[in-house]
């Protein structure tokens, strides 16, 4: 018999070659590049479309993704399940393209852009097919295919940062080649990012052609349809008070700051340091990735509880992991973005611990779904966000971007809360609450020592660091033993 968490954490790894190393790619190549080729302000630009986005993705999935895993993993007819959802989609994608065209210039007046109307219809292709491809990946994912995500996951952002580097870096140092001068118009910009991004994705259409046409091969079925939306609508509820925790504040940074404090310049800033926190967010999406089917798969056995239980636990741990080495070793990871972005550096603990709490409300979030009960996960999330605008409202005015990275971890933190508490009702997995949260304080205590008796010690500071990271290692070594030797020969 296969070892469970092997074989989750695997998967997490392989899933990570068309996560992470895409996003990766990003972090390493454009964001260095884009805080160098623009300005703080100009960056602010970017940070504010790509929240966008965020918001209409989820509405344009309207959480069809969960519920394909839902039932799909189950239903001795999978196929049915793909073309319905793929079908919905299709149509819903379509219509916010065709209306995103139609509008494009209400729009851009309503959101700041008036003279870029072009900027909609780029961000609406982009988000219109992104939105679709979500399913074939669904169905690549569910077949344990992640070598085929990877890659054409790795391709997509290839292209993406080729593109990148072909029109805000070659194009302007090369302006009479006969080739640059059909292609590129000094005048568009930051529009070649949203440019670049475009082709990629029609590219990831193309490269999922195979998908699509398994499509093709079962029918649409309306009924199915009615019950997948009674399942997916309050997680399309949960999803985009979801995003108001992840993005609104990208958006009301623009509009609550003083004009004086240069709300752009201040929007560069947050969004660049919360690149730095990029491999916690990376580790807790390649996981949501590997770990939701998963999950449902392994719902009907026996020991799933036991399993959730231990999987809660490797996350957190893994988790820490990572808070721990780019604390330490913050004066490396900031070199990444330009000189001028690097006063806000002091909030990525913040944004570290904020995801990491995201990720464990994730791992909790199973009880709901797996009782149906996805009504309870809307509320929890709207509270959330709740806090997330009323902190932001209130303290942006006054602190900036720091308000809203502390508004991250606090409603995550809520969330959390809450609902392990309801869980505890209708689901009760019995996580290790209390060695969790040893591990927690262990590592605030080791980043709190750096921080404050480590940071003029200049000579010896990484060595150091490696040894309380290697003794944080020690500790959980000797605290899991156990549960490593009960998985060891699975």
């Amino acid at each position: 018999m296969k070892n469970p968490i092997k074989q989750l954490f695997g998967q997490t790894a392989i899933y990570g070659l068309g996560i992470v190393l895409p996003r990766l790619l990003n972090y390493l190549l454009l964001t260095p590049f884009y805080t160098r080729v623009f300005d703080k302000a100009t960056y602010g630009v970017i940070t504010e479309l790509y929240a966008y986005v965020v918001f209409l993705l989820v509405i344009l999935t309207y959480g069809m993704e969960t519920g394909y895993f839902r039932y799909a993993s189950k239903s001795s007819q999978k196929e049915k399940v793909y073309t319905t959802i793929l079908g919905t989609l299709f149509i819903t994608s379509t219509l916010f393209i065709a209306s995103a065209f139609l509008w494009s210039g209400s729009i851009s007046n309503v959101i700041g852009y008036a003279s870029n109307p072009e900027y909609i219809k780029w961000l609406a292709l982009i988000v219109g097919i992104d939105a679709f491809t979500s399913i074939p990946f669904a169905r690549i994912r569910l077949y344990n295919r992640a070598g085929k995500y990877a890659i054409i996951r790795i391709a997509e952002v290839t292209i993406n940062i080729g593109l990148n580097l072909f029109f805000l870096y070659y194009c302007p140092r090369h302006p009479d080649s006969e080739l640059v001068s059909m292609v590129y118009r000094e005048e568009i910009g930051v529009g070649y990012v949203l440019i670049s991004n475009m082709v990629a994705s029609l590219s990831k259409l193309v490269l999922l052609s195979w998908e699509l046409r398994a499509a093709f091969r079962s029918v649409f079925d309306r009924i199915l349809l009615g019950t997948l939306l009674k399942y997916s609508s309050p997680l399309l509820v949960a999803g985009l008070a979801g995003t108001v925790n992840e993005a609104l504040d990208r958006i009301l940074l623009k509009h609550l700051l003083p004009h004086e404090q240069m709300p752009m310049e201040q929007l560069g800033i947050y969004g660049a340091n919360y690149k730095l926190a990029v491999l916690m967010t990376l580790f807790v999406q390649m996981f949501k990735y590997a770990a939701e089917p998963f999950f449902f798969s392994k719902s009907s056995e026996k020991s799933a509880k036991g399993l959730y239980a231990d999987v809660m636990t490797f996350f957190v741990i893994t988790g820490l992991f990572i808070f721990l080495v780019v604390n330490l070793y913050i004066d490396y990871f900031i070199l990444f973005i330009g000189v001028s972005f690097r006063e806000g550096s002091h909030i990525v603990p913040v944004i570290l611990m904020a995801n990491l709490v995201m990720g464990i409300f994730f791992n909790l979030s199973i009880w709901y779904k797996l009782t149906n009960k996805t009504m309870i996960g809307a509320v929890l999330v709207i509270l959330g966000a709740l806090i997330t605008v009323v902190i932001n409202v209130v303290f942006i005015p006054q602190y900036s971007y720091v308000a809203s990275a502390w508004a991250h971890l606090l409603c995550y933190s809520v969330m959390v809360v809450l609902s392990y508490l309801w869980s505890r009702k209708h689901y009760p997995v019995p996580y290790k609450i209390g060695r969790v949260l040893v591990y927690i304080a262990i590592a605030l205590m080791i980043y709190f020592f750096n921080k404050l008796f480590l940071q003029d010690v200049v000579k010896f500071k990484d060595l150091v660091g490696l040894i309380l990271i290697s003794g944080f290692g020690i500790v959980v070594y000797f605290r899991e033993r156990h549960t490593f030797f009960k998985y060891k020969n699975g």
